[in-house]
């Protein structure tokens, strides 16, 4: 292992060891990249799930992935809770439909709502209770030190992005189906699944595989050159 020097008295510095890195030739790169872009292109979002079960490894697997994400200063901060059982999903339904009336019917301003119409989306979250699996992805605002004080971290809504991006691709690679629902507001999704005070629930993410009858939007992406801009001189 090779270790990177560090200053006098700088205990908290990590080792460093060579990166593990397989080159590819330039081919395999195009083939790889243009098989990922289709699997990822296939993707879509649907709120109509089987009650077909999901076995948990693979759950925990799209878990595992969503934690490689890289995060400001390797804080890791996010905590992703998988719920499967009926009667708690039950009751996180019944508290988000009350949010989400709250927000179809006065809280939300008209542009929004004019935003939603095309998506037939409404305050019935069937989702939450179909779905096998709903995960909940809060996001650690600060954390502890040893001694109970906390301890800042940083960049935590743009890690915690990053990481629900991983965690989407693994659930559609592995055939699997997900959507994001953002009830508005949130927070009482920390108590029901009583999580810490410095967690704030970002996203969730009902987990399974499509209804037989499942439909989503006839909608399209943007193409490239609506999304990117190449400066190469």
């Amino acid at each position: 292992m090779t270790v990177r020097p560090t200053s006098d008295g700088d205990e908290n510095r990590h080792p460093f060891v060579p990166l593990q890195f397989a080159p590819r030739s330039l081919e395999q790169s195009r083939t790889d990249a243009d098989a990922f872009y289709h699997t990822m292109q296939a993707r879509r979002t649907t709120r109509h799930f089987s009650s077909r079960p999901v076995p948990r490894d693979l759950i925990e697997l799209a878990i595992r992935t969503a934690g490689t994400a890289p995060s400001g200063a390797h804080q890791q901060p996010w905590t992703f809770v998988a719920i499967a059982d009926a009667d708690l999903k039950g009751r996180m339904r019944a508290a988000a439909e009350v949010e989400e009336h709250a927000f179809y019917n006065g809280r939300a301003p008209d542009e929004w709502l004019e935003a939603l119409a095309p998506l037939g989306t409404d305050e019935v979250k069937t989702h939450m209770t179909d779905a096998p699996w709903v995960v909940v992805l809060f996001r650690q605002a600060y954390g502890f030190r040893a001694d109970g004080s906390k301890r800042p971290y940083y960049y935590t809504e743009e890690s915690c992005g990053i990481a629900a991006g991983l965690f989407i691709a693994a659930i559609h690679a592995m055939g699997l189906v997900t959507l994001t629902h953002t009830p508005s507001p949130m927070a009482f999704l920390r108590e029901l699944l009583q999580r810490p005070v410095n967690e704030k629930p970002m996203l969730v993410l009902p987990v399974g595989y499509p209804a037989a009858d499942a439909r989503v939007p006839d909608i399209s992406r943007k193409s490239l050159e609506e999304i990117a801009v190449f400066r190469e001189r």
